[in-house]
């Protein structure tokens, strides 16, 4: 099932054996090599430090929020060494250029949609340019689209320009 960011985004983490919130996770950890988010940064209630949620750590997604087993679950950024380089880059994909392989400017994210069972980035919303809007609106891209993801922009394949077809008039 896809989801929205404002769908992942301030919610409540649950503890499954305390039944209490132990966190609100505010924002992903993303993975910009292959577009998929790793984890949610949230801001543990005890402490108020920021942790992470891995995403192999939640057991489901309800209207509430996140469900954990407990507090364990929330892990020291500092302490998920595989993570490091990709915390490092602390990627945010909304905001970004997107443009084509041909140079052209597309537009800029606004939204993305993730698959929940896996994590991964299936669609890019893309706002366009006010001029143009008017013709063309906004966007969805798919992954399988995506050429480049750089810490700047996002490279799409050409899109298809679709030219009006004049038909010969009917004689008759």
């Amino acid at each position: 099932m896809l989801k929205l960011t404002a769908a992942l985004i301030n919610k409540q983490v649950l503890s499954l054996r305390t039944g209490a919130r132990i966190a609100v996770v505010t924002r992903p950890l993303i993975n910009p090599d292959i577009l998929k988010i790793e984890g949610l940064y949230c801001i543990d209630r005890f402490n108020g430090q920021t942790m992470i949620l891995l995403y192999q750590d939640i057991r489901e997604l309800s209207p509430s929020g996140y469900i954990v087993d407990d507090n364990d679950a929330l892990s020291v950024p500092s302490d998920l060494v595989r993570l490091k380089d990709i915390i490092a880059i602390d990627y945010e994909l909304i905001g970004k250029q997107v443009v084509t392989t041909s140079k052209e400017k597309v537009g800029k994210i606004t939204d993305y949609a993730v698959e929940i069972e896996t994590m991964y980035i299936q669609k890019l919303y893309v706002e366009q340019s006010l001029l143009k809007s008017f013709t063309g609106g906004s966007l969805s891209i798919d992954r399988s689209q995506i050429q480049e993801v750089t810490n700047s922009k996002v490279v799409i394949h050409d899109l298809i320009k679709y030219k009006p077809v004049t038909l010969p008039l009917a004689t008759v």
